[in-house]
């Protein structure tokens, strides 16, 4: 008998019956208040009148007067940079302890982002939150008593300027709390393991010993981590060596393209539970069964904003125009695109995370992810989210009978005219032409803008097809495999050319 997972489910469901459900627009005000109390004595806080603002009566409409928006590259150039030459209160009281590198998806230099120890407590409550929030999925008690699986960045974090350094992911694991530990695998030893690929093979070594009740992780590195212990022990599915594995928390993109290759690996089905952790902090996860969007984490140090997703308000690099306009959680409607601005206990200040979300339930505060502000593929007026095309990938899986994990498009010009150049990530032989017409006309159908610029300057579609080794190798041909990295859905023509050189290389 499950004796420790009833009494802990039971616990739960005690939490339930004691949770009082907030008003999320009421928390957000309460956020950004204690937010500008806090920092008000920073050298920002002073910028920017924060002593003035908290006496407004109209705070969250001044704050958007007062302070300009902020990419990554406008805060480090005006604030972080100090914070990176070692001195103190610039945009946060202190120090940080941490700092979360970050290279995203365009390869660049890592970015360096500061981490807090109020955001480690952030980022630790709402997976607390997310932690009570088990108890809406009817999961049985003895899913509370198996161990959790964590694919992350390594934990061996590099210290520099008095500081520790690493992806968020290694951050997190690295300040799991005692009471966790005997849940978390592959356990400290592994997880400081620096190489991926040996770290795996580690984790398939010890495969064996472990009863693995959960897994969390980027689904792409996860996919790759079950195939190899499956190869290593000569498995039909996972499910042969962790029969209790019952729950799989994706997180940092959409699941919904690897939901085919993912099942491909299973022996049944497993629950699938969304999360948004970004390096910026903890923004959402999904809390009940009946949708797979998310709730955002209202009440948790992320003052958040909204701006609507409009091509005026957006410039060529995916940033913001200053006069863009940004509403508050009161303000938003369900169904529209929005770029997600944040304000956080990191000292990060209506800071652009690069992403577009939608709101399915306002009352909820529950959304989902659309998108990149820089990966909106607009170049011939086709205004193509990524969610759309990864409806349209989805829609060849089931057209077509294959699994397609990875994807990667351009609107390049060739010969003068533009064409959108995919290369899809899959394994299965199927003709470029016919994937390509059937992305097409799943495009027109799904998308007014698109049909209109294949009637004018959009020429055609191209397909090329590629084994998912190659995207998995693109990403971690600078050491950055199994970490926060993200695959670019949509590249520019530099970018482009690039990957179709290293394809070339490598198939």
């Amino acid at each position: 008998m499950a004796i420790l997972g009833n009494l802990i489910k039971g616990m739960l469901s005690a939490s339930e019956m004691l949770a009082v459900e907030g008003n999320a627009a009421e928390e957000q005000e309460s956020v950004l208040r204690e937010l500008l109390k806090t920092a008000r004595n920073t050298r920002f806080g002073q910028a920017f009148g924060f002593d003035r603002l908290l006496e407004s009566k109209t705070m969250e409409r001044d704050f958007r007067k007062a302070v300009p928006f902020h990419d990554y590259e406008a805060m480090t150039d005006k604030w972080w940079q100090d914070i990176h030459s070692g001195e103190n209160d610039i945009t946060w009281p202190g120090r940080p302890d941490y700092f979360a590198l970050s290279s995203g998806t365009t390869g660049k230099t890592s970015k360096r982002i500061p981490v807090t120890d109020a955001m480690v407590k952030s980022i630790r409550n709402a997976g607390i939150q997310q932690v009570l929030a088990l108890r809406n999925f009817d999961l049985p008690a003895d899913f509370f008593e198996r161990e959790i699986m964590m694919l992350g960045s390594s934990t061996d974090l590099e210290e520099r300027n008095d500081a520790l350094e690493g992806e968020i992911s290694g951050i997190s694991a690295s300040n799991i709390p005692f009471w966790f530990q005997g849940y978390y695998k592959p356990g400290k030893e592994i997880a400081q393991i620096d190489d991926w690929d040996q770290r795996v093979r580690r984790i398939a070594e010890k495969a064996p010993e472990w009863d693995i009740g959960a897994l969390s992780g980027i689904p792409s590195w996860i996919e790759l981590m079950l195939q190899k212990v499956m190869d290593y022990h000569n498995l039909k599915h996972i499910h042969e060596i962790w029969p209790n594995l019952q729950v799989y928390t994706s997180g940092g993109v959409a699941f919904g393209p690897y939901e085919k290759s993912f099942n491909a690996l299973l022996g049944k089905p497993i629950t699938v539970i969304d999360t948004y952790l970004a390096s910026e902090g903890f923004m959402a996860f999904q809390q009940r069964p009946e949708t797979d969007a998310m709730k955002l984490v209202t009440d948790n140090g992320i003052y958040f904003e909204f701006v609507p997703f409009k091509p005026e308000y957006i410039q060529a690099d995916g940033s913001l125009v200053p006069h863009a306009p940004s509403l508050t959680l009161a303000e938003v409607e369900p169904g529209q695109d929005y770029v997600l601005v944040i304000s956080t206990v990191a000292g990060a200040w209506r800071y652009l995370i690069g992403d577009t979300i939608a709101f399915t339930d306002v009352d909820r505060a529950e959304i989902k992810i659309t998108g990149r502000t820089k990966f909106f593929l607009n170049t011939v007026g086709s205004q193509l989210s990524v969610n759309k095309l990864d409806d349209a990938v989805q829609h060849l899986e089931k057209k077509f009978d294959i699994q397609v994990p990875e994807y990667t498009l351009c609107a390049h010009r060739i010969e003068g005219e533009f064409y959108h150049c995919w290369y899809l990530g899959t394994d299965a032989k199927v003709d470029p032409g016919q994937l390509a017409d059937a992305l097409d006309e799943f495009l027109k159908g799904a998308n007014k803008n698109y049909r209109v610029a294949r009637s004018k300057a959009l020429e055609g579609v191209r397909v090329k097809t590629v084994p998912p080794a190659v995207f998995h190798e693109w990403s971690g041909r600078k050491k950055k495999k199994g970490g926060q990295v993200k695959m670019e859905r949509v590249m520019g023509e530099e970018r482009f050319q690039e990957w179709e050189s290293f394809v070339g290389k490598a198939h």
